[in-house]
This record gives structure tokens, sequence and C-alpha cells, in this order.
């Protein structure tokens, strides 16, 4: 018997879309499914005059996975498609995470949207098979379709099961254009058994505040220090922005989490991050810390290297034979990570010595080397 309530959630009709901070949109373009229905043309329509000067491609016939900008410079084709917003629908938006080679518990996950237009410099989502082929931020609007998908998966689990939001796009960040939060966590706040898991950088929570949410929606963001921030965070929320919005969700009943990821090692890289983690602690609080290094792909870092260069601190801190790795991407060296953890988690202790911490996509024995293992797969995604 499946949640009687599911295919009567559709697209936010009357909501008031609003543009989003650091999305500049140059060109829409309606792929194939996208204006099939009245609802979905009322809906794009809304959001297309938020834009008077883009260019509005029509492609009704062009799946949104064929759309893919001009040329083929990868660094260019990336600029340009974090400039277009594309329309569609997308019949396989809920799988099931296969990640083989780490500790990486796996998990279902789901796109109501696709890819990101924020412009971190060691992005390993702008280097997925995915992406490299069709790099553009995606809206798609089969949004009651993906709700029946997520309803027929948790059934068939019989308990509660994890559904995230945030593995091949940022969670937030498109939703004050889109609204999609106004649908999503009334949905999973009264599913017998579907939750939801919610990772972004975004600080614009302003959409959720006032949701009845029941606990049954997690909202997590990726946080790094200011100087980071300032040095390969491009055109993405402050830290202080983030902090904020943790504490307004928090005091909304929201369950709040963080992931610091990736460490980079700078110098004075140790104080840095100890000021930093000490604040986020001690402000927020907290239910779970993931932690994580550089986890990349080569497609990706060569987009890194010809933004920033070949001999930037990322590209010189990745171990050599971790590029031949079973699960394909690169990390720094296993020493090097052993060493950022522990030092990160002896300011854990020293400030939140009962919360719960635990690393993103690790091998075994880094876990075991920084006394860990215990946490394995009680990580960010799972509920």
């Amino acid at each position: 018997m499946f949640f009687q309530h599911a295919g009567s959630y559709a697209l936010p009709i009357d909501y008031t879309p609003k543009r989003p901070e650091h999305f500049y949109v140059r060109r829409i373009v309606l792929a194939k499914g996208a204006c099939t229905t009245h609802e979905r043309r009322s809906y794009i329509s809304k959001i297309i005059a938020l834009y008077p000067e883009a260019e509005i491609i029509e492609k009704p016939d062009t799946p949104h996975n064929r759309i893919a900008p001009d040329g083929k410079d990868p660094a260019l084709r990336l600029r340009m498609g974090k400039q277009t917003l594309v329309f569609g629908e997308h019949q396989s938006a809920v799988r099931f995470s296969n990640e083989a080679s780490n500790t990486c518990p796996n998990y279902w996950h789901f796109s109501p949207y696709g890819f990101c237009f924020y412009g971190c410099t060691y992005c390993y989502l702008s280097g997925t098979r995915t992406f490299v082929f069709s790099p553009a931020v995606k809206v798609f609007v089969n949004l009651s379709e993906i709700l029946q998908e997520i309803d027929r998966q948790a059934y068939k689990q019989g308990g509660v099961c994890a559904f995230y939001l945030g593995k091949l796009q940022d969670g937030l960040a498109l939703d004050p254009l889109c609204g999609t939060s106004r649908v999503l966590v009334p949905f999973f706040a009264v599913h017998p058994f579907a939750r939801m898991t919610l990772l972004t950088k975004s600080a614009d929570v302003a959409n959720l505040l006032d949701l009845d949410h029941q606990g049954h929606t997690i909202l997590s963001w990726s946080v790094n220090p200011p100087e980071i921030h300032d040095r390969f965070e491009r055109n993405v929320p402050h830290p202080a922005q983030r902090l904020q919005a943790m504490q307004r969700c928090a005091k909304a009943g929201y369950p709040v989490r963080a992931v610091l990821m990736p460490i980079i090692p700078v110098e004075g890289w140790e104080e840095i991050y100890g000021r930093f983690l000490r604040e986020l602690l001690l402000s927020v609080p907290l239910q779970r810390l993931t932690m994580g290094g550089i986890c990349t792909y080569p497609d990706a870092k060569r987009l890194m290297e010809g933004s920033i260069g070949e001999d930037n601190l990322i590209s010189q801190s990745i171990h050599s034979t971790t590029m031949r790795q079973a699960d394909h991407r690169a990390r720094f060296s296993k020493e090097l990570r052993i060493k950022l953890y522990g030092a990160l988690l002896d300011v854990v202790l020293e400030a939140r010595p009962d919360l719960r911490v635990a690393l993103c996509l690790e091998e075994e024995e880094v876990l075991n080397k920084v006394g860990l293992s215990v946490s394995q797969g009680l990580c960010n995604c799972p509920f």
C-alpha cells in the first residue's frame, strides 16, 4: 500500500519566485517535457518573467541531458552552462548511490533540479560524466512523478528511509527561484517512511522557516573557513551567512548538520580551521558533523587547473597514486588526511565531546587510524 496522497503533490504554482543571489541567467532552454501541461507552462512563465534579458530557446524534442553549450573548450562550456537555465523532465530522478571502494554507506538520492551555479574551484560535480557532457543548471518540472517514485521506493524499503538532495546539485540554491521546498518539506513531513536530507551552501532559507517539517527534513550545510571561501569559493555565500542560516533553521526546529569539506591544507590551516570549527560548534546546535578532504575526478581536476593553474595548492597536495584508486577519485595522501582529521577531531572533543563525527568518502584504513571506525555509515547523507 502506497502513501495515498503522493500523487497530489505538484509544482508550487501559487509560489512567487525571486531571483537567487549569485545566479546570472543568459539563456533559458525549454527542453522536452517542459511545456506539455498548463501547470508547467504557468510555472515556467513566472520564472522566465524574472529574466527579460535572457535568450529563450525552445527545444521541445530535445531531452534535458542533450542540452549543452556550443564549443569544445571545457572551461568555456562550464562557464556558459552555469548561466544557462534548462527546464525539462527527468524520468530517472530517483536513484541509489553506488559508491565502491570507500566507506560510503550508499543511499537513495533524488533530483528535482540538477547542477550548481556556484563557482567553487574545487568542484567535483563539474567533472562528473553527466555534466561534462551537458553542463547546465536544470529544473525538472515532473515533480509529482518524482515524489511518487520516492513514495514507491520508500514503501519497498518497508521502514524509515532517507532520500538525499545534494549529490548532483546544491540542494537549496535554486529554491528562491523554484519554491520546491514548499512542496518537498510538507511531503516528507507527513510520509510514514520517507525522510529528506538536504545539503547546501545557500544562505537563503526564507521558504523553510514557516513549514511544518515534523523533524523529517534534515538540513546540512557545506562549510569552510572564510580564508578558504575567499580563495577557492567564488560566487558563493560567505560562511558567516551560512552560519546565520543554520542558526535560523535550528531555531525553527530543523535538525541541522554540517559538512566540513574539502579541508584544504593552506598555510596555517590548523589555526584557521580550528578557529572556524570552534565558532561553528559553539554557535550552532549541530546534530552531526562530517569531515572530508578533496575527493575529485580527473576531469574536475583538469577544469580546476584550467581556472587557477596547474601549480595550485590542491593539485600539489593530491597524491599521485590516488589517481589510480578503484573509485577513480583523486585524494590527498593518507598521511595528510589523517593529520588533518586528527587535529580537527581534537577541537571537536574539546568543544562538543558529545557530537557525532564521521568522515565522508574515506577509506577504512583512514577511519581506523583516526579512531572513527564506529562512525562508518553514520555520516551526513543517511537520516
